[in-house]
């Protein structure tokens, strides 16, 4: 059974068993997007390699990084539009593709430019188009019910492909070879490709299926251009307070995770003398309590207000990163470190979804969620190249750490102002 003619037979199928085939597509999704956290992960474990061989510094690479975590944050809000445009299997295809080349010619390089190109340029575009937004496109388009939850268990698969594959790619690139270590992330980009083409329904009035939790059938739109509705939807939402709120609270989220935690934590660690594998294997353990801590995250925004979640989240986040530097990188240190930041590295997505939503309407939540989200890479971008600087010029990452503890304490502060306005939650109340 291949394409999209087989597929409302197989629903039909499962449907009889009591299972909705939006489970199906929430599956696949989340193999996807374990695939590219696999390649967003790579850089963390090859800078010390790449530094050694080539004699590039710190600040050289993190640059190449930047362009990447800035590629996939300006991808976010495009990228949404172009899945309800194209479609998955269209977009997610294309992405894959880009991932994989950039990935695979990553293996040749001999020359910084061809690192941007690579690293930066094949691997950002593709990234960007498969992330966080993703998430939230299925999330929104296939339930209605446990939607909280869905997007918790597909956030969490950045987790889960952290801990999947950078231990190996660690072990990899120090016994064979920095080249070698990023083969698996080819691999699942590959197999998630070939899933997603064969499951991947994009709608499910496609399969003949109401939503999950939906009374009836609604029947799909495909909007025009997609750039167009990117910047449609950025004109309306940026006349809103609680999208620049989310926007600021979500570049502070990217400043004190993906940009400064899984960009520099491996070189950190290295130089307080922890080997390449011990260290991933801290970042490993921070992916399964980050697993376990977005699941719940995804839980409980459906029940409760996700402004007070978003502040927790963000003040144990800060706290934790300005504990950091007093932890000596013992074992018992580290661990504490793992535990409180792990469980809320990503949590912050799910409630972030969920005021989207609240306050510009289900169909619009991707999109916005993808403006949100160019933030948050934003962040990331500036934290990429910050804290390389920060080691080169003044060899050390601690003020890059001290510095995200600190606005992660401010973005906990300014959640609690996110509150929809009423005209915004009586649209999003009658959309559904």
């Amino acid at each position: 059974m291949t394409g999209s003619a087989g597929m409302p037979g197989l629903a039909r199928v499962l449907a009889r068993r009591g299972i909705h085939f939006g489970w199906v597509v929430a599956g696949v999704t989340f193999l996807t997007m374990l695939a590219t956290a696999a390649a967003m992960g790579m850089p963390g474990v090859l800078m010390v390699p790449l530094e050694q061989e080539f004699g590039w510094s710190a600040a050289q690479i993190s640059g190449a990084l930047a362009l990447r975590l800035l590629l996939y944050g300006v991808m976010g809000p495009f990228s949404a539009a172009l899945l309800a445009r194209f479609g998955l299997r269209a977009t997610v295809a294309a992405a894959l593709g880009l991932i994989v080349a950039g990935l695979g010619l990553a293996t040749q390089i001999t020359a910084l430019w061809e690192l941007w190109l690579c690293w930066g340029v094949l691997v950002g575009f593709g990234t960007g188009m498969t992330a966080m937004v993703l998430g939230a496109y299925v999330a929104n388009r296939w339930f209605v019910r446990r939607r909280g939850l869905v997007m918790g268990l597909l956030t969490a698969s950045a987790a889960t492909g952290q801990l999947v594959f950078l231990p190996a790619a660690a072990w990899l690139a120090q016994h064979v070879g920095w080249r070698w270590a990023m083969l698996p992330a080819v691999g699942a980009c590959a197999a998630a490709c070939l899933l997603m083409l064969i499951f991947g329904a994009d709608h499910p009035a496609d399969v003949d299926l109401p939503a999950y939790g939906e009374a009836g059938v609604v029947a799909r739109t495909r909007p025009g251009n997609p750039v167009r509705t990117a910047l449609d939807t950025f004109a309306e939402a940026s006349r809103n307070r609680v999208f620049w709120i989310l926007f600021g609270t979500f570049f502070i989220c990217g400043l004190s995770t993906n940009g400064l935690i899984q960009t520099h934590f491996i070189p950190l660690c290295h130089d307080f003398g922890i080997p390449e594998v011990q260290a991933a294997s801290v970042l490993a353990a921070m992916g399964m309590f980050d697993f376990i801590g977005t699941i719940g995250s995804g839980w409980l925004s459906d029940r409760y207000d996700s402004r007070w979640l978003l502040a927790w989240y963000y003040g144990l986040r800060g706290l934790s990163l300005l504990f950091l530097p007093s932890s000596s990188f013992t074992f018992y240190g580290l661990s504490l470190f793992a535990v409180f930041y792990g469980l809320d590295w990503i949590a912050t997505v799910p409630p972030t979804v969920k005021l989207a939503a609240g306050a510009f309407g289900r169909e619009r939540a991707a999109v916005v969620f993808g403006w949100v989200f160019m933030g948050h890479q934003l962040g990331a971008a500036v934290a990429a190249y910050g804290g390389g600087l920060s080691r080169s010029e003044l060899s050390s990452y601690l003020p890059a750490f001290y510095t995200a503890g600190v606005f992660c304490l401010i973005a906990a502060a300014a959640a609690l102002w996110a509150r929809p306005r009423r005209a915004a939650r009586l649209r999003s109340a009658l959309a559904g």
